[in-house]
């Protein structure tokens, strides 16, 4: 009579593998790349060292999926009106670096430019390039039906467009709700003439 199979091991603990790229980004954040390690990623995680290597295995691929996990998925509505469009992606990147730890986790994979290059290429492959993807496609669309004028720089726009949010953050001022819609609707103004007038008077440049 043939005996039923039974499971070997301990069942698979739901939601572990975040849990892992979690306890990644926390240890990256506090110590370092140099510095991390996967006995303290396990630790962080409530697991095991092999538990983590049978996953990933080696520090660098935990780390490059680590970093990915950062990317926000969130299913775009996208309208074909490059002002809605540009605020939504915006809203989405105020909300990873803000409540992601997306600022802190820039802060520190740039303390390892110089020690570490690749986390930096990997942060910009897995984080900071389909973000950029994300907006050149909307300012694209939006050169190709005519909302934008013509000559409206792409590349600068995207820096302009994320750079804004560091650059307030690290002044103390970190972005708030209506930060997408403002950042917006300033660079449309000088690549559209159509957006609102703020009747402030001011001459760009001189504020």
């Amino acid at each position: 009579m043939q005996k039923s199979a039974k499971s070997v091991g301990r069942p698979r603990r739901e939601g572990l593998d975040q849990a892992i790229l979690q306890a990644a980004l926390d240890e990256l954040a506090s110590v370092g790349y140099t510095r991390m390690t996967i006995a303290a990623v396990a630790e962080r995680a409530n697991t095991t060292k092999p538990t983590v290597y049978a996953r990933f295995p080696s520090k660098a691929e935990l780390t490059a999926r680590a970093l990915e996990s950062l990317r926000q998925r969130t299913p775009r509505h996208r309208t074909g009106d490059v002002r809605a469009d540009l605020v939504e992606e915006l809203s989405l990147l105020r909300s990873g670096a803000l409540r992601r730890g997306g600022v802190t986790m820039l802060a520190a994979v740039l303390a390892e430019e110089q020690t570490n290059p690749e986390l930096l290429d990997l942060f910009r492959t897995h984080v900071i390039a389909p973000r950029r993807a994300n907006l050149r496609r909307i300012l694209e669309a939006g050169l190709a039906d005519g909302q934008l004028d013509p000559g409206a720089d792409v590349e600068l726009a995207i820096s302009m467009l994320v750079g804004s949010l560091y650059a307030a953050y690290s002044a103390g001022q970190p972005p708030g709700p209506d930060w997408p819609a403002r950042v917006v609707e300033s660079w449309l103004r000088r690549n559209t003439g159509t957006g609102p007038d703020t009747g402030t008077g001011t001459t760009p440049g001189t504020e």
